[in-house]
């Protein structure tokens, strides 16, 4: 249902400031045409030298691209040998993929809470949810602040589990001096459209695992003891064998294209989104928000993904949908990350969750607020962000 604006006078902008619109320079669009013009459009040499490139940025031996980070999170969970009936421990403050991903591969999501405001799984209520049917912990970096990977690590050496990571938000993300990539066992990454590298859609899992790495490649592509680009790219032609059932998983040239100049300019970006970051931290401190969480000691880094406020309903007369919407009225684009998984109908239904169950996860489903965050904002539409946020906050504040 469309909330009606009763802020009052002109909106902010005249045009609406699309949430998450990618930084697109001259360098991927000429990559791109090349690419076309090479008559080489599938996977092959571009997917290859970005696997490359990628692999070198994180500091692992292997990075396999695959359609997405969601194909990627499904062929980690198979390359770590879970299946029917096992148990994967994660967080349901997350994006609905994480979970489906458990459940495709025939085992069951086992939710822990998350620690406020960070919404990172809280590692101290993990220990109780281990059974002997736990196979892997699964924690999210979540909107580019990493999770407290050393107790999770410890925890799994332990208990003899396998730590895959879901890194969606976390490109560039460092965890005590270690890039988020290069820490566990797998790690999925997602270079969907909003990401601070996209591919406009894609994924690629890193891994320090040669073993992992080549089921992964393997099951990506069919199940095919050769790819496309292994059996046609030189002079006779190969048979292919089916090793396994595989999926139809792989990254395109078109799309590794876009990825290795994102990847080139990704350390100018990360400048230009600490600016907006720094601004925006200054602006609203003095709102009824919680700021987005700071990383938990001076060797980590936020990937600085995503700019989330936690708004003070307490202290506002309107929901989050109702700010949200006002926003939506002065012409600015906003995401909501996220609406706990234990709140959405078929987790519900199907494994018997009731709204008080996750209380944190609940707690920043309903204040939750994803403000415009991208390197190619320009100043003026900083300014209108921060303009309109404070006129649509401070008009239903109490």
């Amino acid at each position: 249902m469309k909330i009606p604006s009763i802020v009052g006078g002109k909106p902010t902008r005249k045009k609406i400031l699309i949430f998450g619109a990618p930084h697109i320079g001259k360098e991927e669009v000429r990559e791109v045409a090349e690419t076309l013009q090479s008559g080489w459009l599938g996977t092959g040499p571009k997917t290859s030298r970005f696997e490359t490139e990628f692999a070198n940025f994180v500091g692992v031996k292997y990075a396999r691209a695959v359609s997405s980070c969601t194909a990627g999170l499904h062929l980690s969970l198979i390359a770590a040998g879970v299946s029917q009936g096992d148990e994967v421990i994660t967080s349901p403050l997350t994006f609905a993929s994480t979970a489906n991903v458990i459940l495709h591969v025939g085992a069951n999501p086992v939710f822990v809470d998350v620690n406020l405001p960070q919404g990172t799984i809280d590692c101290e209520k993990i220990e109780k949810k281990i059974t002997k049917k736990t196979k892997v912990i699964l924690p999210i970096h979540l909107y580019g602040l990493p999770a407290e990977m050393d107790t999770i690590l410890k925890m799994a050496k332990k208990r003899n589990l396998k730590v895959i990571s879901d890194a969606a938000h976390a490109i560039g993300t460092i965890y005590r001096g270690k890039k988020i990539g290069s820490i566990g066992d797998l790690t999925a990454f997602s270079f969907y459209v909003t990401k601070n590298i996209m591919t406009g859609e894609g994924g690629m899992v890193t891994t320090n695992n040669k073993s992992y790495a080549n089921i992964i490649e393997l099951y990506a592509m069919h199940g095919m003891s050769r790819g496309a680009w292994k059996r046609y790219s030189d002079q006779s032609y190969k048979h292919y064998l089916i090793k396994v059932p595989g999926y139809k998983f792989n990254m395109t040239d078109i799309q590794a294209s876009l990825g290795i100049h994102q990847l080139k300019r990704f350390p100018k970006n990360q400048k230009r989104r600490k600016i907006i970051w720094q601004r925006y931290n200054k602006a609203f401190a003095n709102l009824p928000v919680i700021l987005p969480a700071d990383p938990i000691d001076k060797n980590s880094i936020h990937a600085m993904h995503l700019y989330t406020l936690l708004l003070n309903l307490e202290k506002l007369k309107v929901s989050r949908d109702f700010i949200q919407q006002g926003l939506y009225h002065e012409n600015i684009g906003t995401g909501v990350h996220f609406v706990s998984l234990h709140r959405h109908p078929y987790y519900e239904k199907r494994f018997g969750f009731k709204k008080t169950d996750f209380p944190n996860a609940t707690f920043i489903s309903e204040r939750t607020l994803s403000l415009p965050m991208a390197s190619n904002l320009s100043d003026q539409d900083v300014e209108d962000v921060i303009n309109a946020v404070k006129k649509v906050i401070n008009y239903y504040t109490k």
